[in-house]
């Protein structure tokens, strides 16, 4: 890093790092703009152009939420990610079911290693919006254990849907993140498919 970081530089490049392991993403200017008490999102920019330029954030041309801290490679893999239609309907149960096409994607983007397994899902409906995943938007997931918190595909009795996933009195469930929606416990199974590791939402412009 050329340049050497104010405090409080530091704690908004401190604050995307946690918010991209925890949620998959980067936060958005008004999510950075909330957590700092900043007037507007123009400064929450400005801080995120300061550590553009000194090195410490790369941001990713054409992406939403297109940051990454300038630890993670600059280049990734080019890969072609096989989309499995829409969620909560189309998620893959079967080994044998065939994508419905493919997104090429550079890994670098999702900030995962290039030989990482990733599946994609496009969204539908508007039970994630309070975590900024709205209807249109591609999901990445990889299959791994999820870990309180994570944001993950699942079949829970027989439908598919993607929610956050949490444990209380060492039982797993799965949490929209929009209030008009219930907790979903599961009766008799519950089965974690994807934990998201990133996001891609088609520009409107």
């Amino acid at each position: 890093m050329s340049t050497m970081l104010t405090d409080r530089q530091q704690e908004v490049l401190d604050f995307v790092q946690q918010h991209q392991r925890q949620h998959g993403v980067a936060p958005s200017l008004r999510e950075i703009q909330a957590r700092f008490g900043f007037a507007s999102s123009f400064a929450a920019k400005r801080h995120l152009d300061a550590l553009a330029r000194k090195g410490a954030l790369r941001r990713l041309a054409g992406k939403a939420r297109g940051l990454l801290p300038a630890g993670h490679p600059r280049r990734g893999a080019l890969a072609e990610i096989p989309l499995y239609g829409t969620i909560p309907a189309g998620l893959p149960v079967a080994a044998e079911q065939q994508p419905d096409s493919y997104v090429s994607l550079d890994t670098a983007a999702l900030g995962v290693r290039s030989n990482t397994r990733l599946f994609a899902l496009r969204v539908r409906g508007d039970s994630m919006t309070g975590a900024s995943i709205l209807d249109g938007d591609t999901v990445f997931l990889t299959p791994r254990e999820p870990r309180p918190r994570d944001i993950v595909a699942a079949l829970i009795d027989g439908e598919s849907t993607l929610k956050r996933f949490l444990i209380t009195r060492g039982r797993p469930f799965l949490r929209a993140e929009n209030p008009l929606y219930p907790d979903l416990l599961p009766a008799a199974e519950l089965v974690i498919q994807g934990v998201m590791v990133g996001l891609l939402r088609r520009s409107t412009a």
